[in-house]
């Protein structure tokens, strides 16, 4: 764990008054132990915790992720395995062999028995445990009581949130490194559009830029024409034609970090309204750029972004946010929206001006921004003006 997080997560301990803290969403297991369960990708009902106390941190894992566990790049100081699963491991004086052993070694029939063993194993038998409890069911969180009758289980997701919201200089190079491979694969579609080229085409190009560049596409979206007003539409073999607009709202994964890239282009010239609508759209998540910076809360830059694009011609325009926290999660608190909480130096934000049209053309443009001392620090390297494609 980063001294950045550890620090983050100590003071949610003390502000809170925990003996632990023990994450459950894959988010908050990768934050506290920098482990992702494939696993429970494929099946959502696995059990996965991570366990930080003073006395250090924890990571609960089935027994068939234990070897996923040893091989990767895992930060915590104990492992508790939980189920049963059979390794073949022939040559027993080989160090991988040594170190699954170790983990497996601590094993127990169930993840509710692998969990206390975590909690005693950081020094914790008895007091208060803040249990991650959103992401799971009500019938889960009472096995877990059961179990572990000497503490006292309260809801801690949004310590686990707040300690999320503060991006370390580690996180913040992820996170450029996630926005930068979104924005040189956009850069290749760009290159192959032209009329008669699909959705299916460019997206499927857009998929093999970003995972031949080291990265995971997790949304692709790139709409042509009257689809672009479909907010999330699956790829289709709509063909492109000469002076529709292109839509991209594409993101990737880089060392569990994401991104999210909106930006605009029209085949041929653009129409009068295009531009026009476009150029409204991108004064107000100027407005919201501007209007990022510690101390503002979520609704103001929400008002200042709605106020600009109305006064800019789209008088009638509404929106329910204009963007929001991004990090290990593609959506993160604060959100840009009335009643968003108040912003702080070291957020990463990204600002977005949605405008979707039935039946004619759907728009968006998003910013990624680093909240600084003084304001907003962008983080995107790619044109955000209307490209227009020959």
């Amino acid at each position: 764990m980063y001294p950045h997080q550890a620090e983050r997560l100590t003071a949610a301990l003390e502000r809170d008054g925990l003996h632990a803290l023990v994450a459950a969403s894959p988010a908050n297991v990768a934050y506290v132990t920098g482990f992702w369960s494939l696993a429970r990708a494929v099946e959502p009902s696995t059990e996965v915790y991570a366990v930080v106390a003073p006395g250090g941190t924890a990571l609960v894992v089935p027994t068939s992720e234990a070897l996923a566990v040893t091989e990767g790049d895992v930060q915590a100081d104990h492992v508790v395995c939980h189920g049963r699963f059979h390794y073949t491991d022939p040559d027993k004086t080989r160090d991988s062999v040594r170190r699954l052993r170790k983990v497996t070694g601590v094993s127990t029939p169930h993840a509710a028995d692998a969990l206390a063993a975590a909690l005693a194993a950081v020094g914790v038998r008895a007091g208060r445990v803040g249990l991650d409890d959103a992401s799971l069911p009500a019938a889960r969180v009472d096995a877990l009581g059961q179990r572990l009758t000497g503490c006292t289980l309260v809801p801690a997701t949004d310590a686990l949130s707040t300690a999320r919201l503060v991006k370390s200089p580690y996180e913040i190079d992820c996170l450029q490194q996630a926005l930068h491979v979104t924005e040189q694969s956009i850069d290749r579609v760009l290159d192959l559009l032209r009329p008669g080229v699909t959705e299916h085409e460019a997206a499927t190009a857009f998929t093999h830029e970003a995972t031949q560049r080291g990265a995971i596409p997790y949304r692709t979206i790139i709409a042509f024409g009257d689809r672009a007003a479909v907010p999330t539409p699956w790829p289709s073999d709509r063909a492109l034609r000469l002076g529709e607009l292109v839509r991209f709202d594409v993101g990737c994964v880089a060392k569990g970090y994401r991104s999210n890239v909106a930006r605009m282009a029209v085949m041929g010239e653009p129409s009068e309204r295009q531009q026009a609508v476009f150029d409204t759209l991108h004064g107000g998540l100027e407005a919201a750029l501007e209007a990022l910076r510690p101390g503002a809360d979520g609704g103001q830059v929400f008002d200042t972004a709605v106020a600009a694009i109305r006064k800019g011609g789209l008088s009638h325009y509404e929106c329910h946010h204009m963007g929001h926290a991004i990090g290990l999660e593609p959506t993160e608190s604060p959100w840009l929206a009335p009643g968003g909480a108040a912003l702080e130096m070291g957020m990463v934000l990204c600002a977005e001006t949605p405008y979707y049209v039935v039946d004619e053309a759907g728009f968006t443009l998003t910013e990624t921004a680093l909240v600084t001392r003084s304001g907003a620090h962008v983080l995107n390297r790619s044109h955000r003006g209307l490209i227009v494609l020959d």
